[in-house]
Formats: structure tokens, C-alpha cells, sequence
């Protein structure tokens, strides 16, 4: 069945980055995947965490840095990244700051991200 998606929900979070959720838990009821319009500051940071799901990352303006075992990654516009599920990441936007589309399966959950306190 054809389902049109007119809008998204906006997800409050601290530090300044805005979180438009247009598939996934909060704004279609949908827990096996979400997809989500993200706009982070320059400076931007949030805890490590280690996510219980895969997520794609899609930068569309300015940087991405992902922290990760094997080190850090920037991810510039026009590149995508992929994390998979149990890897201890931490996100941060670049001096620019970043804007980008992630896309999680199964859907992001504040259940099973796991950040650290």
C-alpha cells in the first residue's frame, strides 16, 4: 500500500542540533526503519554510543566526524557513511557544522542506542 508522508516531527534534543523524523518510531509508528533530517551547528557533539542497529549516514552540507575503534572519520557532503550495530561510535559536526539524512534499521530507538552517560 502507497503511504504519503506529508511531514515530519520534530525530536527535541539538547545542544542545539534539530532532528526531523519522517519515517520511523515517533512519526509514522514504523519500527523497522527510520529516516531522519538532521541539522547540527559547528561545535556540535553528543556521548559515545553503541547502537543495537545499523545506520547509514548520508552529508549534505559540511562535515560529519564519527569516532570509532579504528579511529576518526570525517565525512564531507556528497558522502555517506555506514555503522553497524555493537561498533562504539560518537558523532560530532564539523567546524561548519553538518546537515544530513540518516537512515537506521531497525528504527532508531532512545531504547537501544546505548549512549553513554
Amino acid at each position: 500500500m502507497v503511504r504519503r508522508i506529508a511531514g515530519a516531527t520534530r525530536i527535541p534534543v539538547p545542544g542545539g542540533k534539530v532532528i526531523d523524523e519522517y519515517v520511523g518510531r515517533v512519526n509514522t509508528g514504523d519500527d523497522q526503519v527510520s529516516i531522519a533530517h538532521m541539522v547540527a551547528p559547528a561545535g556540535w557533539e553528543e556521548p559515545a554510543q553503541t547502537p543495537e542497529f545499523t545506520e547509514y549516514t548520508l552529508v549534505l552540507r559540511g562535515t560529519v566526524v564519527v569516532e570509532h575503534e579504528g579511529g576518526t572519520t570525517e565525512v564531507h557532503a556528497g558522502e555517506a557513511i555506514t555503522t553497524l550495530p555493537g561498533e562504539k561510535i560518537r558523532y560530532t559536526a564539523g567546524p561548519e557544522g553538518a546537515e544530513y539524512v540518516a537512515v537506521c534499521l531497525p528504527a532508531f530507538s532512545p531504547d537501544t542506542v546505548n549512549r553513554d552517560e
